[in-house]
């Protein structure tokens, strides 16, 4: 009997940094060239490996562009340790890292079809949601209405600024932005992005809710999205936390009955209440 060699699961393959676009203060998108057609679904995400540092998980934060031979994809990353700090202060344009994945399940593109769409996005919690705006814009008549609402602490933090306002050219897209407090030359609404859900222009009967952001600001957003009139099973959320291997081995990142870097990051709403609101899960 021939026997064959197993892949290790963490073979990472080397890419290339091209760009860096700063998009805030503590948050830059990095641009990633891949020497291969590599492809991923909204919502998914790589383990980012930093040479001599260690490796984190982080969405992609644009569809992947594919040019000829290589692949060109985008994660957003922000300082929240020592990993992300190290990449901010020492990745940079030329540099090599190491990517493994794509990894988890997305959002549900092809379920949601037909239906109006809420996107709710509070800070970082864009990155991963920005594919699936890309995606709808891609396939516009596929999709129903599409209302955006996107806030942070102040505007200073707000991600992709160069290019949220395209966003309302998207045809039968709505766009309302917010800060958590008052700033120079705002003249969006002021308050938490979770307020804006009173101002969705959707039909109830036929529309889903994606959201991401801290876990304080989805918990917040799912009660308002109920009592707007949403159910349970029409609303979807991002979790993307405790992750370390990525495959569902070490089980870092367990919750409940699931392990959140392979039956998520995005999870139907109805699937995990029970855990959801559970403290030190």
């Amino acid at each position: 009997m021939t026997l064959t060699r197993l892949e290790n699961p963490f073979t990472f393959k080397r890419a290339l940094v091209v760009n860096v676009v700063k998009e805030a203060p503590d948050t830059n998108t990095y641009i990633i060239k891949l020497n291969e057609t590599y492809t991923a679904n909204p919502g998914q995400f790589n383990m980012i490996y930093v040479y001599g540092l260690g490796e984190i998980p982080i969405s992609l934060s644009n569809l992947p562009e594919h040019r000829g031979t290589y692949t060109l994809v985008n994660h957003t990353i922000r300082i929240v340790g020592a990993v992300t700090r190290a990449i901010m202060l020492h990745v940079g344009t030329g540099s090599q890292v190491g990517v493994r994945g794509p990894y988890g399940n997305g959002w549900p593109m092809r379920e949601i079809e037909g239906k109006d769409i809420v996107i709710v996005a509070g800070g970082i919690g864009m990155a991963p949601l920005r594919p699936v705006i890309k995606y709808i814009e891609n396939h516009r008549e596929r999709y129903g209405r599409v209302n955006i609402l996107y806030g942070a602490r102040n505007p200073e933090l707000l991600l992709y600024k160069y290019e949220l306002n395209k966003y309302t050219v998207i045809p039968n897209t709505k766009l309302l932005l917010s800060s958590d407090i008052p700033a120079e030359g705002w003249l969006h609404y002021v308050g938490f992005v979770t307020d804006l859900i009173n101002y969705v222009d959707v039909d109830l009967k036929n529309a889903i809710a994606l959201v991401c952001g801290p876990e304080i600001m989805m918990k917040v957003a799912i009660k308002n999205l109920l009592k707007k009139g949403f159910k349970n099973e029409d609303i979807f959320i991002s979790m993307e936390r405790r992750m370390r291997c990525g495959i569902g081995v070490c089980g870092t990142c367990q919750f409940g009955h699931y392990f959140i870097c392979k039956d998520g990051p995005v999870f139907r709403y109805s699937d995990i209440e029970e855990y959801f609101w559970v403290e030190g899960i």
